[in-house]
């Protein structure tokens, strides 16, 4: 591409991502500090919504490689060091499990001053995944089941798998139950987060069902039907830093964001998943506004409402899967091909993962910070109480949150690009790409939608 060309892309994708940042620090009209709305919000989705189809377009036109990461830098990890550090982090996941359940069991009753409510909900549950976008999946050291279970294997001689090995047609089908009643129902949809005691209860009955499920079909049972396993596993494809196996240890290399995302997930129900963690991060934002408490109610008096949010939960997985699997269908026939959709799926669904990952950090980022100084403070009784987001504006916020949701769209629809092109050449990538685009620019929409909306008390 040209210098002239390049200088036109940049111009357009800045100003359009400007424009974003500025426009919903006030998408309300009146904000927090009173800041006033310089556009109107069809406007900003206008231009968030253009940046992501632009990009698509610019991809389109001629020959471009996005998919290497040649003469990355890269740092080598002496052996020793690596498993210093995975011998701490084993450490660290085993005390706490420990702190969860002895604070849920005899700490304060109270969510905010009570160790298990502050640690598992938002610096477990959420601040890993944010560490897995960041820097790739920490689960496979920190995993406290995943530790007991190394141990008891180390005692046997051998990993221990009673019933033999895990059923391959279950794939990641115990994951994605598990994620949507843990994330999508317990944590967003009931006050069970609210309760350490119940709280501590959840977590005992996870590990018992983690330890438990592993002694009888052997390691592969962590790594497919542990919802955060799975999560954490694939975010992790996002991370800019990837660490590799050598000889003599490891080597950390950084790389492009869609490098990973453009290598084919294990089957459908890895593609659930991936659909399912997308939704939920979208439902978690969604049911916050007032839009979601008004269709709350509109549903039958006779359900009760967290019932009727289950079902309405439900219903927005079951208009999401059905939506990916839509455009997926529409994929093969704009490309003059015909292959299996299950296949073109598993192709394509690891490209939705930085919209995930994006809408994730976005969401959850002051949350996740606001917290780990409320566990520092409550740890050392007070004499470290730092509040990591004290000087973070309104503004800063939502602008940030515009920034991160366009940027994941955007690194999406490399990623989709990249896959359409190594499946059906240059000409036909170009057309198979299409109904990708379509549903990213919708859901850029949706998303900055979602995060625009006043938030119901």
């Amino acid at each position: 591409m040209d210098r002239r060309r390049r200088r036109a892309l940049a111009l357009a994708v800045t100003t359009l991502a400007a424009l974003g940042f500025v426009g919903v620090a006030s998408a309300h009209g009146s904000v927090g500090g009173g800041v006033e709305a310089p556009i109107p919000l069809w406007l900003l989705y206008a231009g968030a919504g253009g940046t992501v189809a632009v990009t698509a377009g610019w991809l389109a036109v001629g020959e471009r490689d996005v998919g290497g990461d040649h003469g990355t830098p890269s740092l080598a990890l002496p052996y020793w060091a690596a498993q210093t550090l995975a011998n701490v982090g084993r450490a660290v996941g085993l005390f706490a499990l420990v702190a969860v359940l002895a604070s849920g069991v005899f700490g304060q009753q109270i969510a905010s001053e009570n160790v298990a409510t502050v640690l598992f909900w938002p610096v477990w549950l959420k601040g890993l995944a944010l560490l897995a976008v960041v820097a790739g999946s920490p689960w496979r050291v920190v995993s406290p089941w995943g530790t007991l279970y190394a141990g008891l294997a180390w005692l046997e001689g051998d990993p221990p798998a009673l019933l033999g090995e895990y059923p391959e047609p279950l794939g990641d089908w115990p994951a994605v139950v598990g994620f949507a009643l843990l994330v999508g129902v317990v944590e967003n949809l009931t006050t069970l987060p609210r309760s350490p005691r119940l709280t501590a209860a959840l977590v005992a009955a996870y590990a018992l069902v983690m330890v438990v499920g592993a002694l009888a079909f052997g390691p592969t049972w962590l790594r497919r039907t542990d919802p955060l396993a799975v999560l954490y596993r694939l975010l992790g494809r996002i991370a800019p830093v990837h660490l590799d196996r050598t000889d003599g240890g490891y080597r950390v290399t950084l790389r492009a964001p869609w490098r990973a995302c453009t290598r084919t997930v294990t089957d459908a129900s890895t593609v659930a998943f991936v659909v399912l963690a997308l939704y939920t991060v979208s439902f978690d934002g969604l049911a916050e506004t007032a839009t979601f408490r008004a269709l709350l109610a509109a549903m039958p008096g006779v359900l009760g409402p967290t019932p009727a949010a289950v079902v309405l939960y439900l219903a927005g997985f079951g208009a999401f899967l059905g939506s990916y699997w839509a455009a997926v269908s529409l994929v093969d026939a704009a490309a003059g091909e015909s292959q299996s959709v299950g296949r073109t799926a598993t192709a394509f669904a690891a490209s939705l993962l930085p919209i995930a990952g994006a809408y994730e950090v976005a969401h959850t980022y002051p949350f996740v910070f606001r917290n780990i100084g409320t566990l520092l403070d409550l740890t050392t009784g007070g004499v470290v109480a730092p509040d990591p987001v004290a000087g973070l504006s309104l503004a800063a916020f939502w602008g940030s949150q515009v920034a991160l949701v366009v940027g994941g769209h955007l690194v999406a629809v490399v990623a989709a690009h990249t896959v359409a092109v190594a499946r059906y050449g240059r000409a036909g990538g170009r057309r198979a790409h299409l109904p990708l685009v379509v549903v990213m620019v919708g859901y850029t929409v949706v998303s900055l939608w979602i995060i625009s909306q006043p938030v119901a008390n």
